[in-house]
């Protein structure tokens, strides 16, 4: 449970030449690591951080996020990191909420915070204080939701959960120390964290900061920097997918790409897979199971339209609204268990135990687990629609609409009838140089779906309402359509 801890000055020791992690600013070798993390290490000490201690990183992907989160753990102290757009409210809320005893940032002169400049520095590390033996159940993340409902809540994840996580991440993806990552998803989401740096990292390999996303000249950063592998969500693959076929980059360094955080349409996989001559290996998880619950292997069989196999180590299982659990074939909630499910809410004892109920994590997903034992996703449970009486689940419809080839990404949300209670409304992007409208969706849908799945209206819009790590954000969504709906 240790080794992650204690990751800069293992590698420093094993290899001190080698390479470690590096952004668009500079690169660090093994040695240089450990001793950034040694003096930053120093420097929070200096403003009072000590074991149990929460520092706040409200930083934008760069290597001192990177530098100061190890410097956090060598004192016992615990990171929560704050996505760097937050308003000052949100930043307010969150540093209040988990009583965070620094707050670095790269907003200099902000009340109340420390500039990364002066905490991640390059000085001497003379006085760098010991360090501390780091209990593996003492918090090492504290990830916040996207509050969907309500306020966000802190998940909590100990040293045990990072170091578990991170041992099937490395077990699943086969990664060694030729692995190169590249970090394109924000280092507040816990995937950037322990898919994009910890496990190259401890598998002996290294990891490269991408600048700011840009689908027109992501490849260009491939091609220079040369990974083996970059993780990110559908939205990043279908921008990418809807560059001009004129675009015809190197991609042979790159060994698979790992999707998350929301299913991935397996029409998007196959225009990816054969316009860039890249596997898609597509995992499914949340903050609150330190990331990954299921993966498609690498190595194979692969199978698009699911999110694969559960990672040894967990145990993943549906289940009913009564708590039984279900055979392969029935669909009800997924829920997960294993050391990788979080300590819980940070002082909410009573969401806690709606979560986490006799060791199991209750997803709010709806899947199923087919003949193979590869885990299907049906939908979440709050995004279904009731028409009449009748469950529509938005997913199903959405993956109709992929089929068509002038789509490119789709959304379907339920919008408020007098009558039926609830009916399916889509929201469609088109492809690039594509023409098509919206009788001809319909028409495609009615070739797939009985009458009460179609969607009712079908609107073409340039873009989709995302949230902060690029999901759609079906909340936003719903409230535009509600809107429409009352106003018209």
């Amino acid at each position: 449970m240790q080794q992650v801890v204690d990751l800069p000055q293992i590698r420093a020791t094993r290899n001190p030449f080698g390479s470690a992690i590096a952004d668009d600013r500079e690169q660090l070798d093994n040695r240089t690591f450990a001793q950034r993390v040694r003096a930053t290490a120093a420097v929070l000490y200096e403003h009072g951080v000590r074991e149990g201690d929460v520092v706040a990183l409200v930083l934008p992907n760069r290597i001192e996020f990177i530098v100061i989160l190890f410097a956090a753990w060598r004192l016992g102290a615990a990171v929560t990191p704050v996505k760097p757009e937050s308003t000052s409210e949100e930043v307010r809320y969150q540093v209040t909420d988990c009583s965070a005893k620094v707050v670095v940032t790269e907003q200099d002169g902000a009340p109340g915070t420390l500039d990364m400049s002066e905490v991640a520095g390059t000085g001497s590390d003379a006085a760098t204080p010991e360090a501390v033996a780091v209990d593996p159940a003492a918090p090492a993340l504290i990830i916040y939701t996207s509050g969907t409902t309500g306020q966000p809540k802190g998940v909590v994840l100990d040293h045990s959960n990072v170091a578990a996580m991170c041992e099937m991440i490395i077990g699943a993806m086969a990664l060694d120390d030729t692995d190169h990552c590249l970090l394109i998803l924000p280092l507040f989401h816990v995937n950037g964290i322990v898919v994009s740096v910890l496990s190259p990292l401890l598998a002996g390999g290294r990891t490269t900061i991408a600048g700011r996303f840009s689908a027109s000249t992501f490849f260009d950063v491939v091609e220079k920097v040369r990974p083996t592998y970059f993780s990110a969500v559908p939205a990043i693959y279908a921008m990418l997918v809807a560059q001009p076929t004129s675009l015809t980059p190197d991609t042979s360094s790159l060994r698979r790409v790992i999707c998350g955080a929301a299913p991935m349409p397996a029409e998007l996989i196959t225009r990816f897979e054969t316009r860039f001559g890249v596997p898609v290996v597509e995992g499914y998880g949340l903050s609150e199971g330190t990331c990954a619950s299921t993966l498609n292997p690498p190595g194979g069989p692969r199978k698009p339209g699911t999110v694969g196999l559960p990672l040894p180590g967990q145990t993943v299982a549906i289940m009913n609204a009564e708590g039984a659990l279900l055979d392969d074939g029935t669909a009800g909630e997924v829920v997960i268990r294993g050391a990788n499910v979080m300590r819980g809410y940070l002082g909410r004892p009573e969401a806690t135990a709606q979560t986490v109920v006799d060791g199991w994590l209750h997803t709010g997903d709806i899947g199923y687990f087919d003949p193979d034992g590869y885990l299907v996703l049906v939908d979440r449970i709050k995004d279904m629609i009731i028409r009449g009486g009748e469950n529509i689940y938005p997913k199903e419809i959405e993956n109709v609409l992929h089929t068509h080839p002038s789509v490119l990404e789709a959304a379907v949300i339920g919008a408020p009838d007098p009558v039926l209670g609830e009916v399916p409304v889509a929201r469609v992007v088109r492809m690039p140089g594509t023409r098509v409208d919206a009788a001809e969706l319909t028409e495609h849908c009615q070739k797939s779906l009985t009458r009460i799945k179609v969607p009712v209206s079908i609107e073409l819009v340039e873009a989709l309402p995302r949230n902060p790590i690029g999901k759609i954000d079906k909340r936003k969504l719903r409230a535009l359509v509600t809107d429409t709906v009352t106003t018209a």
